[in-house]
């Protein structure tokens, strides 16, 4: 499958630690975001990677697969792909693949920082935690801004009408999306903020667990009996 790599990559903005590499998960921090569809989620996904996380996207690992099994990608079988996906290899299925993907960036750009958007159930969270330390932010909007906002992002899979749209929102909450909402460890509400407020409290969430990550991680290095420079 196709990694986003690329050179804007290189251009990212230094996070404490980011160039150390160690194999240990207690090193790698994920961020990953949750949320119904259209709440802002790769909006805030796109800031992150400003601020110098490394983006997986778990959207684009069911569109890869459509593309190999030569599926249009449309809101509908995209969809229902990504239902089969968990139904043939358990709920995880997923983010077993995210997981392969963030070994392979880690040793190829030997980063440590990730964000992981798409997170649709508690499943793929555990599954992710054997990869490093995982913070999930859930991003909550209306059931009407949510769908203003995909017909105003008229990406192919975007629903076309209202009954594609609610259709979307059952299939999110049938693969277990609730319960990642509701357990996430923080929620930013989007119903009112502007491009430059949500930029600015996600970054500000986000900045306090990287600082409180690499506060722990200086202790684990100390304790281990070494540091890194």
């Amino acid at each position: 499958m196709a990694e986003r790599y690329g050179k804007k990559y290189k251009k990212k903005i230094k996070i404490e630690g980011q160039s150390h590499l160690n194999e240990n998960k207690e090193l790698v921090l994920i961020v990953c975001l949750t949320g119904m569809p259209g709440s802002g989620k790769s909006t805030v996904a796109k800031f992150l990677e400003e601020y110098g996380l490394f983006l997986v996207t778990m959207g684009d690992v069911v569109r890869e697969e459509a593309k190999q099994s030569h599926i249009e990608l449309t809101d509908t079988n995209l969809g229902n792909l990504m239902v089969k996906m968990r139904d043939d290899s358990g709920p995880g299925a997923i983010a077993h693949l995210i997981k392969g993907k963030i070994e392979r960036i880690k040793m190829k750009f030997k980063t440590n920082n990730f964000v992981v958007d798409g997170i649709r159930s508690l499943s793929e969270v555990e599954i992710l935690r054997t990869a490093g330390s995982v913070r999930l932010l859930s991003i909550h909007a209306s059931t009407k801004i949510r769908f203003e906002h995909l017909k105003r992002r008229a990406r192919d899979d975007a629903p076309l009408t209202i009954e594609d749209f609610d259709n979307r929102d059952k299939r999110e909450l049938s693969v277990g999306i609730s319960e990642a909402i509701a357990l996430s460890d923080e929620v930013l509400s989007n119903n009112s903020l502007t491009i430059s407020e949500l930029k600015r409290i996600s970054i500000g969430i986000v900045a306090q667990w990287v600082k409180l990550h690499y506060s722990n991680r200086k202790k684990y290095t100390s304790k281990a009996g070494g540091t890194h420079h």
